[in-house]
Formats: C-alpha cells, structure tokens, sequence
C-alpha cells in the first residue's frame, strides 16, 4: 500500500490521494538475475514514491477529446435562414421569437422576415401619423449628406412592433371615434375617416394588387354612405356610394363660399324598398387605378338578427377610374346623415380580392358627361344657403 512509505527528503506529509504517485524500480543484480532464472517473476520490485505535482493539476494538463461541434439553425445566418424565415406566416414568425433571443433578433433586423411581410401585406397603404410601412427616407435626404448619413447610422426601427402597431390601427377609425366600432353620432352631417390611406402612385400600376376594406353594419337608424376623398393631398373631390339608393356621384368643390360643386352619378345597383334601411356588409375595392363598390344587405333589415343569412354580393363594378383625385393619397370614410345610435365596424381584415368579382364598366374620358351611364350634376348654393345635395 502505497500509505506504506514515508514522504521523500524535502518533501512535506500529506495525504497520499492528494498527490499522484512516482513508480521507481530496484535496481537488478547479478544474484537477482541468477534467480529469475531459476524461478521465474512477474514482476519487478517497485517502490512508490508520492510526486510534488497534485492530481487536479495533472487532470487540467490533459486535454480532453473535442466533441463533436453540433449544427444550429442560428448558425445559418448569413442567407439560408433568412430565406427560411421568409417563407413563414405571422403566426408561426411569433412562435420563432418565442423560441430564443437569437432567433427573435434575427427576425428583427433590417434584411428580417418582420420587414418582409409589414412591406408585403401593407404595401400600398400609409397608417395615419405613421406614413408607410417602410419609412419614406426622400424627406431625409434632402438634408444635407453628412447630417443625413449620420442620421440613418443611428436609425433603428423595431420591425416587429411597427407591425402590431400597422395591424392593430389600420382597422380602425380616426379621431374623434378611435376604435373599430362606432356606436353614437352626435351630430348630422357627420364624417368618420379611416386611419388608413390607399396610395394611388402604387396601387394604380398595372402589376399592383388590389385592396378591399369592408365594414359591417348592424344598427343604421337612417342613412350612410360609403366615400373616397383626397382631402388629405389637398383636393377637394370625393366618390360616394350610397348602399340605400344604389348610387354612385362624384362631386368636386369649385366654390365654398357660396358653395358651388360639380359633380355626376350613376346608378348601376336598385334602390332598397321604401322604409327600409341599409343592414348588411359594405365593401370598397381598388385595383389598377379603378374604384368598385360591394354591398350585402340582410333582408327584411333587422339589425339583431345576426343569425339570419344575408343575401348575394352586389357589386356596382368599376364605375370610376382615379383622374378626379388630386395627389397620392385617398382616405376612406363614412358618412353619416343623422345623429343617433348606430353600430358600424371595420372589418379587421386586409384582402386583395373582393368576394365577387367586379364588372368593368366602360369609361370613354375624363369628362364626367362624357362617361357611358353617368349623369351631370353640378349645382351653386344661393348665398347664405347652406342646403347640401342628396342622392
């Protein structure tokens, strides 16, 4: 054993499973020699000696054998990944930020999936005090270089929240309502704009999608009307479908005091029975710098019965094109003749396509008396009379 042997000259007793230990042979003689032949030995004599080296340190000296390096989808950064990660629906987008802090970042950058689909899914549109999606840099680049490339090195923008943001107030409508959903008018003649904006620059080109935005409606005490308007580029011009009559009439402000408007309309879709009021689905499409109207009414118009099956899609089809907009920028809106309770919503979802498929209606010119099935309607208001035009 080797606790049998005492500690070597300068060396200091310590426990023998402190230290590794030295093995020295005895040296052979020629009567040892003599005897291994005679009787044979396994084994030579040996004396253990403990050395001055612990056993922790000689273990660190070893190297141990590398281990296999493993493969992780974060290591395919440079390209793969985020081709991957393009290919991914919202919902499964989250459930990789769930994931891990790498994952979550890499979706959040600049070349990120995040920006991919916010681009993808709201291209065309502009939110209210947001702009587009992607940030229009040509403001900024109007300053000068140095200021501006400083500028865009500090400039970061959370993708991901820019989404939430995009798709939590697209849907809904402007101050002073703030929400999806309208419940009280306060006053005739109101307006509520949406938050968001249709650009024309882009979704008047010919390879462009289209957008559809719809509302419900389930408690109409009177009259609304569906509009476009380019008040926001600083026009003065709308289009108006009233699901009531049927209608369509474009109209634009020449003159506001006393107020002179011209303006034309159509009718490609029959007026609702006498009494009855609008309950139903209301839709706006535009595709290819055309504009078409949807509505859906529920018959007999009662409002709580949101069981009942609604009727068929109608559609008055491309009644207009865009030449009467001033600017890049339309606002939807509705517009409502009365005060009172109502219960109007937008619908939370964004659409490429309208539940049926719109008819092309046939437009010779730019000139709204020179357009088949349109009507002139121009008219001047009487000083100090404040009456407006109804459909």
């Amino acid at each position: 054993s080797p606790s049998a042997f005492a500690a070597p000259s300068g060396y200091a007793a310590a426990a023998p499973s402190a230290f590794a230990y030295q093995v020295v042979r005895t040296p052979v003689t020629a009567a040892m020699q003599a005897h291994r032949h005679a009787v044979p030995s396994p084994v030579s004599p040996v004396t253990y000696y403990p050395t001055a080296t612990p056993v922790s340190k000689l273990r660190r000296s070893v190297a141990p054998l590398p281990a296999p390096k493993p493969c992780y989808l974060t290591e395919l950064t440079d390209g793969p990944y985020l081709t991957l990660a393009g290919l991914l629906d919202v919902k499964s987008l989250c459930a990789a930020d769930a994931t891990c802090r790498r994952l979550r970042d890499l979706n959040d950058e600049q070349i990120g999936p995040w920006r991919a689909i916010g681009a993808r899914n709201y291209e065309g549109l502009e939110l209210q005090e947001d702009g587009t999606f992607e940030p229009d840099e040509s403001d900024g680049a109007k300053q000068p270089a140095a200021v501006w490339n400083e500028q865009r090195k500090v400039r970061r923008v959370h993708w991901k929240g820019r989404f939430r943001r995009f798709r939590e107030r697209m849907f809904t409508f402007a101050a002073p309502f703030g929400t999806d959903t309208i419940k009280d008018v306060d006053q005739p003649d109101e307006v509520a704009y949406f938050r968001c904006h249709l650009c024309t620059d882009v979704l008047s080109k010919p390879d462009a999608r289209g957008i559809y935005l719809e509302v419900e409606v389930g408690m109409n005490p009177d009259n609304l009307s569906m509009a476009v308007v380019d008040f926001e580029s600083g026009g003065c011009s709308s289009i108006t479908f009233s699901p009531d009559t049927g209608a369509v009439i474009r109209e634009r402000k020449v003159r506001e005091s006393p107020r002179k408007v011209e303006g034309a309309y159509i009718q490609p879709l029959p007026t609702l029975p006498p009494g009855e009021r609008f309950h139903g689905q209301l839709g706006l499409y535009l595709a290819g710098g055309q504009v078409a109207f949807f509505r859906r009414k529920i018959h007999g118009g009662n409002p709580n019965a949101r069981g009942q099956t609604p009727g068929p899609w109608e559609s008055t089809g491309f009644v207009s094109d865009l030449t009467w907009a001033a600017g890049r920028r339309l606002t939807p809106c509705l517009a409502f003749r009365s005060e009172g309770a109502y219960h109007v919503r937008i619908v939370p979802r964004l659409e490429t396509v309208p539940p049926l498929a719109p008819e092309a209606w046939a437009i010779k010119g730019n000139n709204p008396s020179d357009e088949l099935g349109w009507s002139v309607l121009d008219w001047e208001a009487e000083p100090g009379d404040e009456t407006t035009v109804e459909l």
